[in-house]
């Protein structure tokens, strides 16, 4: 009975694909076809692989072109597999071989023999897998590795930005708590424009800030003597793109379970014995870490410490 196995050498534009009987005795007697990358050629690879009755795909993980050729396979390709009479166990399923695990010798890189050799080290059990998740917790993946590449974005513009006012002399950052705020915006946004008035850059700040007008006007005093260069860093600073994309990103909690696609709503969402108490008492849940369902994984939410520091007392130094 064969067994036949595919394997694809993943390029940007280009896919070079081999499929060989590996129950054979011998050397593998390999078929080798091109494709293309694209949406339509992927749809055609899938049909292909059907046709020939693949039973598993191995690809090298090149970059992230593996993407979409494994996205393309696990909608077209892997539910026809399995529901195929006589199917097998591991009928229907993909490997993500490291690149590293599948290096050849040196001056012998090519594109088909690469993956020929996919198969016969995944025969041999010699290639180094990589776990990949469904496609749905690669989307939940997708939306928290970005939300959290653009907070650490803001958090760097944020220090570049107040490494700029220091050496400019102006103390802004020691009398607001968000250099980013609104309040902080407008003042730096006026700075940017050209304003040297300590007063009128004063004014633009909020009535809720905790901060005088004497203190503001202290703090931006250097103003009146600003090099050029202060104002041209400001204006070309991208800070406030970043704000903007980071806040509109969704966030987790509670609150904020409307921004959960309706695919991956929980049915038991509303009745979670968490959600009953706290309707019940808002703070009998306090203390405990909340919880995020997200349709097939749940996320727990690591309670926040408390900010109040610990009494200071000569007993603790001399017991240390």
């Amino acid at each position: 009975m064969s067994y036949r196995i595919a394997g694809i050498d993943v390029h940007k534009k280009m896919l070079a694909v081999v499929v060989a009987d590996v129950e054979v005795h011998g050397e593998y007697q390999f078929e080798r076809i091109r494709y293309g990358s694209n949406p339509e050629p992927l749809r055609l690879l899938a049909a292909w692989l059907i046709e020939h009755e693949v039973e598993e795909v191995v690809m090298e993980s090149t970059a992230q072109y593996w993407k979409p050729v494994w996205g393309a396979l696990e909608r077209y390709w892997k539910p026809s597999c399995q529901k195929r009479e006589g199917a097998g166990p591991m009928s229907g399923t993909l490997h993500l071989a490291q690149a590293r695990s599948n290096r050849g010798r040196r001056g012998r890189k090519k594109d088909f023999p690469d993956a020929e050799r996919l198969v016969k080290r995944l025969v041999a059990d010699e290639l180094i897998l990589s776990f990949v998740p469904d496609a749905e917790q690669r989307l939940w993946r997708t939306v928290t590795r970005r939300k959290y590449q653009l907070t650490r974005n803001k958090v760097r513009l944020q220090n570049q930005l107040e490494a700029l006012l220091e050496e400019a002399h102006i103390k802004l950052s020691s009398l607001v708590s968000d250099l980013l705020g609104v309040s902080a915006r407008r003042m730096l946004k006026a700075i940017a424009d050209g304003g040297t008035d300590p007063a009128a850059l004063a004014a633009l700040a909020d009535k809720k800030l905790r901060a005088t007008q004497a203190q503001l006007c202290d703090a931006l005093g250097a103003c009146t003597e600003l090099q050029p260069v202060y104002p041209s860093g400001c204006r070309k600073f991208p800070a406030w793109a970043w704000i903007r994309r980071s806040r509109s990103l969704p966030r987790w909690g509670r609150q904020q379970r409307h921004f959960l696609p309706a695919s991956t709503s929980h049915p038991g969402w509303e009745h979670a014995p968490e959600t009953r108490r706290a309707r019940k008492c808002p703070r009998a849940t306090a203390p405990r870490k909340a919880t995020v369902i997200c349709g097939a994984f749940s996320i727990k939410l690591p309670t926040p410490r408390s900010r109040r520091k610990e009494p200071f007392s000569r007993s603790s130094i001399a017991d240390w």
